[in-house]
């Protein structure tokens, strides 16, 4: 986001340091929200404080892995994370997420480290957005709406820029009584009596008359894309999936000499790319497709349908795992969840866990009695566990980036791939 700088452009900002260096103010000091809105502009990150709550069915070792996902997703929004703030509650508070108490200390926060918004770890309701943005005076964005705005700004084609736009408008629909507040009533007078509609209702018909455009265009898209996949029938199908920010995009590069994007953001791949590959004398199609997230949207998984039917009519998946993510067995566990709901849980998988060179565990004293954890476990160990052994599904351990055991996935996917060709067209078994 443009942001404001001093109108002699002596100014600078260090890094993600928070020091703000000029000559018209003094130095070290960033200067406020309010006098940045009063300059021209310059790129300058904005601030902002992170907020969760640790409920009955979370664990604060959880609460705190959410939290750095959500400072990561901050970054990749462009923004700077400069405090966290956890509250040990049974459940939310309906009116403000978190307790008075919390709230106050929220404030001070906000004053002291003259952030530019808060950030919270869930999806708010209209009334606690609402009673948020009354007590904090700034602006109040919620997990969702970080979400979106990263899709926004990764969109590129067509295609993705319509899903963000509809996911966008779904979420803002309910949302209108906050931004138009002013407006609620209709205007009086000699003349302006009589039946009509008021600003919001107004806005809230445009805005409902948009979304049935776009989910038109989207129809349209989803035909398309069934003519398309009905071209590639001759073809065995194989589809990445997993969590954000696992390399999938990295190891479609790596399988198929292509040049997909792939940077270490979260949501780096919105469009589906499909690349043919040959292993050996065995051709297939290879498809890169969006990342999960925990808490993903389901305004997303409703709009990038057109998207999620790629996987949902691949004949084998590529489960792609960070093994050095210290909570990847909750990744896992969403990915599969969200297969579950696009009902692509059933397919023949593989998993495939990555970056096996960045794993790293902490190695236990001789003398320390307390019981092993999934942190004390070595590589090894890791390979001769559920994971290799105990799992139904057949299992390689990788690291696209170094090129690691890459000659193992491309045998186990050879396998896979030749079963399914050789039941699907037993009449081209001649071919091995």
């Amino acid at each position: 986001m443009k942001q404001p700088n001093w109108k002699n452009n002596k100014g600078k900002f260090k890094g993600q340091t928070g020091v703000w260096e000029s000559e018209n103010l003094d130095k070290g000091k960033r200067p406020t929200p309010q006098q940045r809105n009063t300059f021209s502009t310059e790129e300058v990150p904005e601030r902002a404080i992170l907020v969760s709550v640790c409920d009955a069915k979370s664990t604060m070792e959880r609460t705190e892995e959410c939290l750095n996902e959500l400072a990561f997703l901050l970054e990749t929004a462009g923004g700077i994370p400069v405090k966290t703030v956890i509250q040990k509650l049974d459940r939310p508070d309906s009116r403000t997420y978190i307790g008075s108490g919390k709230l106050d200390e929220v404030v001070e926060y906000k004053n002291a480290l003259e952030v530019d918004f808060i950030v919270f770890d869930d999806e708010l309701s209209p009334a606690q957005l609402r009673n948020l943005e009354k007590a904090f005076q700034c602006r109040i964005l919620d997990r969702t709406t970080l979400i979106l705005d990263i899709f926004a700004k990764r969109a590129r084609t067509s295609i993705a820029k319509t899903q963000v736009e509809l996911a966008q408008l779904q979420y803002m629909l309910p949302r209108l009584t906050r931004l138009w507040t002013h407006l609620e009533r209709q205007r009086g007078g000699i003349g302006m009596r009589g039946p009509g509609e008021s600003q919001i209702e107004t806005d809230r018909r445009l805005i409902t008359e948009k979304i049935t455009l776009l989910k038109e265009r989207l129809r349209d898209i989803d035909r398309q894309k069934v003519q398309q996949r009905k071209n590639r029938e001759s073809l065995v199908r194989v589809a990445l999936v997993g969590y954000t920010n696992v390399g999938k995009s990295t190891l479609m590069n790596l399988l198929s000499k292509s040049d997909v994007f792939a940077e270490n953001k979260l949501f780096a791949t919105l469009d589906t790319t499909v690349r043919k590959v040959v292993f050996d004398n065995l051709p297939f199609l290879l498809t890169d497709t969006v990342g999960f997230i925990r808490k993903l949207p389901h305004g997303l998984v409703e709009s990038f349908k057109s998207t999620l039917d790629e996987v949902c009519e691949a004949d084998l998946l590529l489960h792609v795992v960070d093994i050095s993510h210290p909570d990847y067995e909750q990744q896992i566990e969403s990915v599969n969840r969200t297969l579950d709901e696009i009902g692509a849980a059933d397919k023949p998988t593989i998993m495939v866990f990555n970056k096996v060179d960045a794993y790293t565990f902490e190695k236990k004293d001789d003398d320390d009695l307390t019981p092993m954890t999934k942190r004390n476990w070595t590589l090894e160990m890791l390979q001769n566990s559920w994971l290799a052994k105990e799992n139904a599904q057949p299992t390689v351990f990788i690291s696209a980036a170094k090129r690691q055991n890459i000659d193992a996935l491309r045998s186990l996917m050879y396998d896979e791939i030749k079963r399914i060709h050789a039941v699907r067209y037993p009449y081209n078994n001649f071919l091995w």
